[in-house]
């Protein structure tokens, strides 16, 4: 999730363990736990792959985060002895703790048992979601204004918690909702992945992965009794081949569970991970290798620019939300004509 997320959650937290003892500087402490993990940023691991899949690894595993939690305490409880040893390592263990697994439920992927085990990913959740934000951020305001306000906490705590567990049965339902589609699609067997769209989990993205094609599916809880629009677009698995023994190739295969689309931009072979932003809008493309006359030649990773989404495409996103506009086209991030598809 976004920092402010994680620091809002960690702040949360601290405030409802050690909120009366300390008072307001329980949720500085808990806030800034809370954006430990995400200092890995920092790190430079010498290429653009590297950066990208290193990101959430070791910082964000529990093998690493439950000693640290351990030794934290002990060094505040040295500091701060009005609390507890037990309280402060109940602070430092939840805050530190929940930040790798509320990354879960988002599409990146977090490494929570690294350095034995790959990436885990949910799915459930958009990097920002204000329904999840907001009673969390609304109790540390209660707090701020008036400490501990234990109760406005805690409430804050139970909703965003209970705004996570239906992020989960939402996903489900929107999976039952598109199978039968696609397997009429002759795709009951590829690989699916269903996640929300941005900021919200009333709209869902759908893809699916088999062959030679790839299909998009957007769809949402206010969308009626509307048919879904399967979108298509095709697949350059002769270029996957040509880099396939190439080792950034191998990362983002391993990381991102093979939901790749690759293309050739002038010489250039380029990866792009199709699980994080939408068609048009994906903000991690790299560059894998050189096309020359002599075959290909792997080159030392770089990112592509983000590519730029603008004020309409926003307004056109929240008009499909609110199922205002029944059919969005992912790959031109436009609605088609009326009785066409895209």
């Amino acid at each position: 999730m976004d920092s402010i997320t994680q620091a809002a959650l960690g702040a949360s937290l601290a405030g409802a363990i050690a909120g009366k003892t300390l008072g307001r500087s329980a949720l500085v402490a808990g806030a800034l736990l809370g954006t430990l993990p995400d200092l890995d940023v920092v790190i430079d691991y010498g290429t653009a792959v590297a950066n990208f899949t290193q990101h959430r690894g070791f910082s964000h595993s529990l093998f690493i985060l439950a000693p640290l939690a351990v030794t934290l305490a002990w060094l505040l409880w040295r500091w701060k002895p009005q609390l507890s040893f037990q309280r402060w390592l109940a602070v430092t263990g939840l805050v530190l703790i929940t930040h790798p697994l509320l990354d879960t439920f988002t599409t990146y992927g977090t490494q929570l048992f690294w350095p034995i085990r790959p990436p885990v990913a949910i799915n459930s959740i958009f990097i920002i979601d204000p329904l999840y934000t907001l009673p969390l951020l609304v109790g540390c305001l209660f707090f701020l204004a008036r400490p501990p306000a234990r109760q406005a906490i805690v409430t804050g705590l139970a909703l965003s918690t209970l705004y996570l567990g239906w992020s989960v049965l939402g996903q489900h339902l929107i999976t039952q909702r598109v199978q039968p589609a696609l397997a009429d699609a002759g795709l009951e067997h590829s690989a699916l992945l269903v996640q929300p769209m941005p900021f919200s989990t009333l709209l869902w993205r759908a893809t699916a992965l088999q062959g030679d094609q790839r299909v998009e599916i957007v769809t949402g809880f206010l969308d009626g009794d509307a048919p879904l629009s399967l979108e298509y677009f095709p697949r350059r698995q002769d270029l996957a081949r040509t880099v396939a023994n190439l080792p950034d190739a191998r990362r983002l295969e391993w990381f991102t569970k093979g939901f790749l689309d690759y293309d050739q931009v002038g010489n250039h072979i380029t990866a792009t991970d199709i699980r994080l932003g939408i068609p048009g809008a994906h903000p991690f493309t790299f560059v894998l290798a050189v096309q020359n006359g002599e075959g290909v030649a792997p080159t030392t990773s770089i990112r592509t620019l983000r590519p730029d989404v603008d004020s309409e495409k926003l307004a056109l996103l929240w008009s499909r939300i609110t199922g205002k506009t029944p059919v969005l086209c992912l790959a031109s991030l436009s609605t088609p004509a009326q009785g066409q598809g895209c």
